[in-house]
């Protein structure tokens, strides 16, 4: 199914496409997943919605059976990667937690933005942007998945995700379907998103 319309306050939410990450090998390659990314942002910040950077910094402590890295990461890998190019008005989220609204402001945030309706693309999939869109469903935001513009680092977890997981928490579509959205709202940009 594809995205079906927009809510006329939606924001944008990117996942963790942040320099650490966004190193990792991924299914797609990350800069089309990036380039993606910054097509919905600079949609979004022209229309004047809100557009939520989010980047991990941490882990959620307990016990799990894949072992976690014991290497400290490089100074910079939390930092968001220059091409979304941020801009004063985004509103910046940092979590420790897969999801983006464990711990946070987010929601309040959004609420107190009057947001009815998020759009969800970054970095991984399964993990960030799967937990995060669970969490948006619970709150009762309407959900939008950008699926051209989220990626993970392994194809069947991306694929369990956008076929069987993302249809039952909202719509689904592409970079193009939103901004197409955003244009027929009379709130969108005049040239479409670049393609991968």
């Amino acid at each position: 199914m594809a995205v079906t319309t927009l809510d006329p306050r939606s924001a944008l939410i990117l996942i963790d496409l942040q320099k650490g990450i966004v190193a990792y090998p991924t299914a797609h390659p990350a800069d089309a997943i990036v380039r993606h990314a910054r097509a919905l942002a600079d949609a979004f910040r022209e229309q004047g919605l809100p557009v939520v950077l989010v980047n991990v910094a941490g882990a959620a402590p307990g016990r799990c059976e894949q072992p976690r890295s014991s290497a400290p990461p490089a100074p910079d890998w939390a930092e968001l990667v220059p091409e979304l190019n941020p801009q004063p008005q985004d509103h910046l989220v940092t979590k420790r937690t897969w999801g983006a609204f464990t711990h946070t402001d987010l929601d309040s945030y959004l609420k107190s933005q009057g947001i009815t309706q998020i759009v969800l693309a970054g970095i991984a999939t399964s993990i960030g942007v799967e937990s995060t869109a669970r969490q948006a469903h619970e709150r009762g935001y309407n959900i939008a998945l950008a699926l051209d513009a989220m990626t993970d680092m392994n194809a069947d977890a991306h694929q369990h995700s956008i076929s069987r997981i993302f249809p039952r928490l909202g719509e689904t579509g592409t970079t193009q379907d939103i901004i197409e959205w955003l244009r027929q709202a009379g709130r969108g940009p005049s040239a479409p998103a670049e393609s991968a």
